[in-house]
Order: structure tokens, then C-alpha cells, then sequence
């Protein structure tokens, strides 16, 4: 099999998460219907089935870990973020829930839900139990939106001020980027399962002759893309806030500063 069958062919059909994309659609249509924001909410269910679905879900389901690195980043940073975007500013936070998602706490979901899942035991039990990995995959989607919330709340009352929200994200992009290196160039022992995985697919040849990858190398592009992908996003976050704090009024600048 060359790259581009695999492409054409590989994807992985999954009933649980085509169930659940529409059925988030269907309530957001339910509740809110059509409006200027609606093209997110299907720009997040779109994603949410290409990461699940497409070859990349194939790739992560214990042959490739930068491929589960991929994945990680779509389910933490994409989905999440462009569900919330989909929210009508009517929308608000019940105040007990609301108590309840502290900044701290936020921060530590969407960082702790990176180191978490790459603890080498955790890692290596995603790579191999279909029914890890949909724990992980929840996991992800909740700890990813606990830590966009703070910045992305329909109500601008229940966002962090823009300097705060600097500083979370530059914390954020420090936290994963201390991961990255450490994937980066740690021998391979982060998750072992992807070092013999059981070729269901036959296409154990393909990705090491076609993409020439080895166990090393596989494990330096997914510290990569934990380093390099992920603050960019950050990156892009931040500067979204600096807009934001540069067009606040000046008492309001003054008053989260």
C-alpha cells in the first residue's frame, strides 16, 4: 500500500462519534438555530470527525505516537475552542458551575490534560484499549474547554481580562513547550506501544519505508509538534488578546490590569 491508498482508504468509521457530532449539532440547532456564529459549531464538529475519523485516527491508534500527538492537539485546542465560539453572547455560565471553574483550575485542565495522557502508562493503555482511548478522548474535550472557557466565555463578564489572559497563555505555551523538549529528546520510552504495533492495516511498510519512520523519529516529531504547533496557537491567542485589551475602553484596561 503507498501513501496515497492509504489516504483514500484508511479511515476509520466510528458510529459513537458520528452519533455525537450530530447530536450536537441537533441541540445547537435546537436551542439557538441559525445565527452569524452557527458555522462554528460545524466547524468544530467537522474537525471533531476528521480527528476521529480520518486517517490521522488511524495512524494514532498505536502506529504512529506523533500522529496520537496530532490528535491530542485537535481534541485540546480546536474543538473546544470553536465550540465556545459557536455560543450566542446570551449564553451564561450557571453561577454554582461557575464557582467551580477557578482561572487556576482552567489552566491546570488544559495543560495537565497534555502531561497527563503522556504518562507513559496512560500513554501506552490509550494506544492500546479502544475504550481508553474514548476515556482520553472525553477527557481531552472537557479539560481542553474547562481551559478555553476563560477566555472564550460568551459573556465578556465571565472572561479573564486581557492581561491575565496574556499571562495564561504564555504560561500555557511554557508548559507545553517544557513537554515538547522533553518528548523531543528523551530516549523512546515515553509510550512503547507504538514501538511494535500489531499492523492490523499492513501499513507497518508503508510508514516505515514511504515515510521512512522509526520508533526515535516518530517520538522527536511528536515532541515537535507539542513544542512548536501548540504555542503557535498560543501565540495566536495572545495577540488576539493584546487586540482585545488595545480596543477596551481605557477605564476597563485599568480595571483587570
Amino acid at each position: 500500500m503507498n501513501l496515497t491508498q492509504f489516504l483514500i482508504s484508511d479511515w476509520v468509521w466510528s458510529p459513537l462519534a458520528v452519533f455525537c457530532a450530530v447530536a450536537g449539532l441537533i441541540t445547537y440547532f435546537r436551542y439557538f438555530g441559525w445565527n452569524e456564529r452557527a458555522g462554528w459549531i460545524v466547524a468544530s464538529a467537522t474537525v471533531f470527525l476528521l480527528t476521529l475519523m480520518s486517517p490521522l485516527a488511524a495512524l494514532a491508534e498505536g502506529y504512529l505516537f506523533c500522529a496520537h500527538t496530532a490528535q491530542h492537539i485537535l481534541l485540546v485546542l480546536v474543538v473546544p475552542a470553536f465550540a465556545l465560539l459557536a455560543l450566542p453572547d446570551s449564553v451564561r455560565m450557571p453561577a454554582r458551575i461557575a464557582r467551580l471553574l477557578h482561572p487556576a483550575v482552567c489552566w491546570a485542565c488544559g495543560v495537565g490534560a497534555m502531561w497527563l495522557w503522556h504518562a507513559p502508562l496512560l500513554c501506552n493503555a490509550a494506544a492500546e484499549s479502544r475504550s481508553v482511548s474514548a476515556v482520553q478522548t472525553i477527557s481531552l474535550l472537557i479539560m481542553g474547554g474547562a481551559f478555553w472557557w476563560q477566555l472564550l466565555a460568551p459573556s465578556e463578564s465571565q472572561r479573564m481580562g486581557p492581561l491575565h489572559a496574556m499571562a495564561y497563555l504564555f504560561a500555557a505555551c511554557v508548559a507545553c513547550t517544557v513537554l515538547g523538549i522533553i518528548l523531543t529528546f528523551s530516549p523512546v520510552t515515553i509510550c512503547k506501544a507504538y514501538l511494535h504495533p500489531v499492523d492490523r492495516l499492513g501499513i507497518e511498510g508503508m510508514i516505515q519505508g514511504n515515510l521512512g519512520m522509526t520508533g526515535m523519529r516518530d517520538q522527536q516529531i511528536g515532541g515537535l509538534i507539542m513544542w512548536v504547533p501548540m504555542c503557535l496557537v498560543y501565540l495566536g491567542s495572545i495577540f488576539g488578546q493584546l487586540a482585545r485589551w488595545y480596543a477596551a475602553p481605557a477605564e476597563t484596561t485599568l480595571s483587570v490590569s
